[in-house]
């Protein structure tokens, strides 16, 4: 079904039963594709309407949750691909993630190293210990949202969460050993998703392995509003590196 998205021409149908979304650029297209891996029509600001005046397309595909379990990774692999088929565009991607959605977009590229050009991370979550559990300085979810993701990873209990060992923290040597450049915007007082537990580990990760980077830490800043007020330097890395 055609049909508007913030004034960009879009198709939304449904893939494999879940509900989809490609949005085409207004200037003529670059042959390029970013996906949005979660919370689709949040902060569009940020960095997809930026990529669509670019000619980027934009695609995104509902999840099943929004912690990055490998069914979800698998289809969004297979999206992709058929995206790029029937648009003629570059199987070589942009993620496109913030919050969670940066947890995905790390798991997708360690696992698709292939279809990914480079990485945009947003206060991701990276270690489950501190989002969602609370364990270091930042809040704790509720009950209801330690259930959610217990309930998405086949968990019985926290404790058993203290033992899982596919954390986007985990995918990290997967990551660099693909040298896939990222580019990482945080809030330095963020007390959902707090940077010093999640995204340095990143960023580390990256310096250690020499792989290119930028990083953008906001001042001041929790986790909402996600992006910058200027976008461009971001879109300017990506643009280098897609």
């Amino acid at each position: 079904m055609r049909e508007n998205w913030h004034g960009f021409e879009a198709e939304s149908f449904l893939f494999e039963d879940r509900e989809a979304i490609v949005v085409f650029p207004s200037v003529p297209a670059c042959g390029r594709l970013a996906l949005k891996t979660e919370y689709w029509n949040a902060f569009p600001d940020e960095l997809e309407i930026p990529l669509l005046e670019k000619g980027f397309h934009l695609c995104f595909v509902d999840n099943t949750n929004r912690w990055g379990t490998q069914d979800n990774l698998d289809r969004q692999a297979r999206f992709v691909r058929f995206v790029a088929e029937k648009y003629g565009l570059s199987e070589r991607i942009v993620p496109v993630g913030m919050s969670c959605g940066g947890l995905i977009a790390i798991k997708f590229a360690a696992s698709y190293p292939e279809l990914t050009a480079c990485i945009y991370a947003d206060a991701p979550v990276v270690n489950y210990m501190s989002c969602p559990c609370g364990f270091g300085v930042g809040n704790p979810m509720s009950e209801r949202e330690h259930q959610e993701v217990l309930d998405a990873l086949g968990l019985a209990s926290i404790a058993e969460l203290m033992a899982y060992r596919d954390m986007p923290l985990d995918r990290l040597p997967a990551l660099v050993a693909a040298r896939i450049p990222l580019a990482m915007v945080a809030g330095d007082s963020d007390t959902v998703v707090p940077y010093c537990e999640n995204g340095v580990f990143v960023v580390r990760a990256y310096q250690d392995a020499g792989v290119e980077y930028i990083e953008h830490i906001k001042p001041g800043c929790n986790h909402h509003p996600h992006g910058l007020e200027d976008p461009t330097p971001v879109v300017e890395f990506i643009l280098k590196h897609a």
